[in-house]
């Protein structure tokens, strides 16, 4: 919830001179206020937008305080209900707060008496608010640990949201199925001073061609069979904060007029409605789709690729960042089994390795998965993987040791000519030995294995040898 953040409070009550006293205390404490006379008018309200915080008299012309507060509890558990009741009905509130009302207030009550009760209230809708917001956080933040690799590619991407992060500029994030563009899209998002706002994802693959209008603009009560309420479209949900439309070359052409407009004009207007109504969005779409040569072909409208592509952020498929394999393997393993370490065995690593991962990453994270629930839940076998992944296995001798998993075994690396597998472990070790200035223990740490087993492979590839040389000549002189 944002600092600027308005409580919405309903009072509802037959006698006017109580509703008018409780919006004023209302508006004291900064709330947004409104009022109904009956239960079935509040019920009328909730249908456009849902109230934080309710009050309401026990005693209503048709519909009871307790019904009413039966019925929004019901579909709006996160309201909080107080109930107003005279003298003789003391029993009938607390019955009402057995069924979930935040407490009851006798009349005639006093006003800080009510402003109290709000206040505390209003605390918990924040209260309650705050921990949803930290729990979706830490759900992204662990989701963000994902974008993991030290290929030269993957780390390009990572210095460009680093880059944005702060920035409202459009962004279009291209890359084929499975390599993460939702990913870097909350990266950029969640990274930055967004981070507090909302963030709405959108797959417009899979929106219905007839409703697509509706979801995304929202729509006035009664615009179409089966519209029995007002309802804000995704970009008012996302007002103030991110939107984030995936799969955007899949919008029918009709419709990518009208986000062109929404684009330019920053309004939207509900489907069935005559008002527009004004949205300030930060926009990051995504295509796993050629969306120039969509334009030339005159699939894709060109005025909106050009609005959309302001800074494009290319996702390299794993087939082409294949050093990163065994890094990425290590996370799922902690992932999937954080407080019992499961060993994936050398040849296992080396299917993976040659794999070429039409799904990209998350092919790869759905691989581990599988493995780790086939296999015996202390190793992972090539038994344990995919049919396909394992017919991709070549003839070679298969003993090389992968380095970059934390659990791999530790047995003596295989002689012979090199391979690709060992052209990437060599590569891999390199660029960890002059990131950390050639300490072997910082070193051995980052990538996963023990002091023994990286000295190994140190002497086997001749890494750190002019180093040690030339600190050696140093020192004699």
């Amino acid at each position: 919830m944002t600092d600027d953040y308005r409580i919405k409070f309903l009072i509802v009550d037959d006698e006017q001179s109580i509703r008018k006293l409780c919006m004023t205390i209302g508006a004291s404490l900064g709330f947004d206020c409104s009022e109904a006379e009956s239960g079935e008018a509040a019920l009328a309200q909730l249908e456009g937008a849902c109230p934080d915080i309710l009050i309401s008299d026990l005693i209503l012309p048709k519909m009871s305080g307790v019904e009413l507060l039966q019925q929004v509890k019901n579909g709006q558990p996160r309201c909080e209900v107080a109930i107003m009741t005279g003298h003789g009905s003391i029993e009938s509130a607390v019955q009402a707060m057995k069924l979930g009302a935040y407490h009851y207030i006798q009349k005639p009550f006093r006003v800080e008496e009510v402003k109290l009760i709000l206040q505390r209230m209003a605390e918990k809708v924040r209260l309650v608010a705050e921990r949803d917001f930290l729990r979706d956080r830490l759900s992204t933040e662990i989701q963000l640990n994902d974008i993991t690799g030290s290929s030269a590619k993957i780390q390009d991407v990572l210095r460009m949201i680093a880059r944005l992060k702060d920035t409202r500029t459009p962004v279009l994030i291209t890359g084929e199925s499975g390599t993460g563009k939702e990913l870097v899209a909350r990266a950029i998002h969640f990274r930055g001073s967004f981070s507090k706002r909302p963030f709405v994802a959108v797959d417009c693959g899979a929106l219905v061609p007839t409703l697509i209008e509706s979801e995304l603009f929202g729509y006035e009560k009664g615009a179409f069979t089966g519209a029995l309420k007002s309802k804000h479209g995704l970009f008012q949900a996302a007002n103030g904060g991110t939107i984030f439309l995936d799969e955007i070359g899949e919008l029918p052409q009709e419709m990518q007029a009208k986000l062109l407009r929404v684009l330019q004009e920053k309004e939207v207007r509900p489907v069935g409605s005559n008002e527009r109504h004004k949205v300030d969005v930060r926009v990051i779409a995504a295509t796993n789709r050629d969306l120039e040569a969509a334009y030339r072909a005159g699939t894709f409208r060109k005025d909106l690729f050009f609005r959309l592509n302001v800074v494009t952020i290319h996702l390299p498929p794993l087939r082409e960042r294949k050093s990163d394999i065994p890094s990425l393997v290590r996370c799922f393993l902690l992932d999937q089994s954080p407080d019992s370490p499961i060993q994936i065995m050398p040849e296992a690593m080396r299917c993976l390795l040659q794999y070429d991962w039409p799904g990209n990453v998350r092919e790869l994270q759905n691989c581990i998965e599988r493995a780790i629930a086939l296999g015996n839940k202390e190793t992972i076998g090539v038994g344990d993987l995919p049919p396909g992944i394992r017919e991709a296995r070549s003839g070679a001798a298969s003993g090389c040791e992968p380095l970059t998993v934390a659990a791999a075994n530790e047995g003596d690396a295989p002689s012979g000519n090199a391979t690709d597998l060992e052209d990437i472990e060599r590569m891999t070790i390199q660029r960890v030995f002059e990131q950390v200035g050639g300490d072997k223990v910082l070193a051995g740490k980052m990538l996963g294995i023990s002091r023994a087993t990286l000295y190994r492979k140190l002497k086997r590839y001749n890494i750190g040898l002019e180093r040690g040389r030339a600190v050696g000549a140093a020192s004699e002189g």
